[in-house]
């Protein structure tokens, strides 16, 4: 069976060493002593599972909204250099928007 990251972190300890006594390799040896966060990394190390959890970013185009924060912060440090308050204060709540709208838009 297939498993993906995600798959395994949610199952108990239990279902992860029924898992492991299935495989047999030299990463999950000693399965039976493992923690759970032990386990899952021989397994995953095991079954050559990516280990890292990538997020799906839905209802807005990321590369363009950075490209906007990145201009953004280039103004934000023109307007500190001129030292205009009102300009910075501004420019930081606008980077401040767009990042939450990035952080919203992950699933």
């Amino acid at each position: 069976m297939e498993y993906t990251y995600q798959d395994l972190k949610k199952k108990t300890v239990a279902e992860l060493r029924e898992i492991a006594k299935e495989i047999e390799s030299e990463a999950v040896r000693g399965y039976t002593t493992m923690h759970k966060e032990q386990l899952l990394l021989a397994i995953c190390k095991a079954l050559d599972i990516d280990t890292k959890e990538h997020h799906e970013v839905v209802g807005i185009d990321k590369t363009a909204v950075k490209a906007k924060i990145r201009a953004l912060k280039a103004e934000r440090d023109k307007a500190e250099q001129e030292h205009d308050h009102a300009r910075l204060k501004r420019l930081r709540r606008q980077i401040r928007h767009w990042k939450r709208e990035i952080r919203k838009a992950v699933r």
